[in-house]
C-alpha cells in the first residue's frame, strides 16, 4: 500500500508541476477547474446526491470558478477572487468547522452543499492567485501542508498513543501533531532564510512572521483533514473516491490543502 501511495504521489506532483510551470494563465485556471471539478463531483457523492444531482453540482462548480477567468475580472490588489471570499473562508475553518466538528451534528442536504462551495471554490481560487504571485510561492505553502501530512504520518506510526480525535479519525494521534508542528517549525526557519531571488521576495510578510503563519496554517490543514474525516465518517465510507490509488479520490488528497490555500492568501498577498 506504501509502494502505491508513494509511486501515485509521485505521478500527481509530476503532473502537478508541469501544469504549474509549463501552462500559460488560462491553461492553469482550466488544469485547476479540472481538479475542483473531480472534487466537487466526489462531494456531491458525500452529499447523498444522485448522479444527475452530483452532475449539475459540478457544472455549477466549474462554472463559478472559471466565469472570474471567462470575463476578465480582477478584484483588489488583482485577486482573482476578492477579499471577502477569502476572509469567509477564513471563518469558515477557523471557527465554524472546529464548532461543527466539537459539537459533531449530523448535517446533510442543503447545509452540506453549500459547505462543499466554501471548502472547493476559495481553495481554487486561490490556486490562481498564489502562482500568480509566484508559483514558488504556491509550492512553498502547498510544502508546508506536505511537509505536515508525512511528519504525522510517520511520527504518529512509531510514536502514537494518545489519540487526536478517536470518533472521527482513529489513526491520528497527538504524538503526530507534535511531529508535524516541529518537522513545520524546522521548515519554517529555512523559509525565513531564503533569499529574496528563490521567490521569497513575492511574499508580503516580515520573516519574522513566517513561523507562527506557517505553524498555524499546519494546525488549519489538520482541521480540514480531521473535517473531511468527518464526513466521510457521515457519508459512511472510508475514501471519497477511487481515482487515485493507494490514496482513493481527490478530495483524501486535497483535505489539507483546500483549507490552507485561501488563509495563504491572505497571509501572503493581500
Amino acid at each position: 500500500m506504501l509502494k502505491t501511495r508513494v509511486l501515485t504521489a509521485i505521478v500527481l506532483l509530476a503532473a502537478f508541476l508541469a501544469a504549474l510551470f509549463l501552462l500559460p494563465r488560462y491553461g492553469w485556471i482550466a488544469f485547476c477547474a479540472v481538479l475542483v471539478g473531480a472534487a466537487a463531483w466526489e462531494w456531491g457523492a458525500l452529499a447523498a446526491l444522485a448522479a444527475g444531482g452530483r452532475f449539475i453540482y459540478t457544472a455549477i462548480v466549474i462554472g463559478l470558478f472559471v466565469l472570474p477567468g471567462m470575463l476578465g475580472a480582477s478584484w483588489g490588489n488583482g485577486l482573482y477572487a476578492p477579499l471577502w471570499v477569502y476572509y469567509g473562508a477564513a471563518i469558515f475553518w477557523i471557527v465554524l468547522v472546529p464548532a461543527w466538528m466539537w459539537r459533531r451534528p449530523r448535517v446533510e442536504g442543503t447545509v452540506l452543499i453549500a459547505a462543499g462551495l466554501v471548502v472547493l471554490l476559495p481553495a481554487a481560487a486561490a490556486l490562481v492567485d498564489l502562482r500568480v504571485a509566484h508559483p514558488s510561492l504556491l509550492i512553498a505553502v502547498l510544502g508546508t501542508v506536505w511537509i505536515s501530512d508525512t511528519a504525522a504520518y510517520f511520527i504518529g506510526r512509531r510514536f502514537g498513543r494518545r489519540k487526536l480525535a478517536p470518533s472521527i479519525s482513529p489513526g491520528k494521534t497527538w504524538e503526530g501533531v507534535a511531529g508535524a508542528l516541529l518537522a513545520v517549525g524546522l521548515y519554517a526557519f529555512a523559509w525565513a532564510n531564503l533569499p529574496a531571488s528563490a521567490g521569497s521576495g513575492a511574499v508580503k510578510l516580515a520573516p519574522i512572521w513566517i513561523l507562527p503563519v506557517l505553524l498555524g496554517l499546519a494546525v488549519v490543514g489538520m482541521i480540514g483533514d480531521l473535517f473531511e474525516s468527518l464526513i466521510k465518517r457521515q457519508a459512511g465510507v472510508k475514501d471519497s473516491g477511487t481515482l487515485l490509488p493507494g490514496h482513493g479520490g481527490i478530495l483524501d488528497r486535497i483535505d489539507a490543502p483546500v483549507a490552507v490555500l485561501p488563509l495563504a492568501v491572505l497571509a501572503f498577498i493581500r
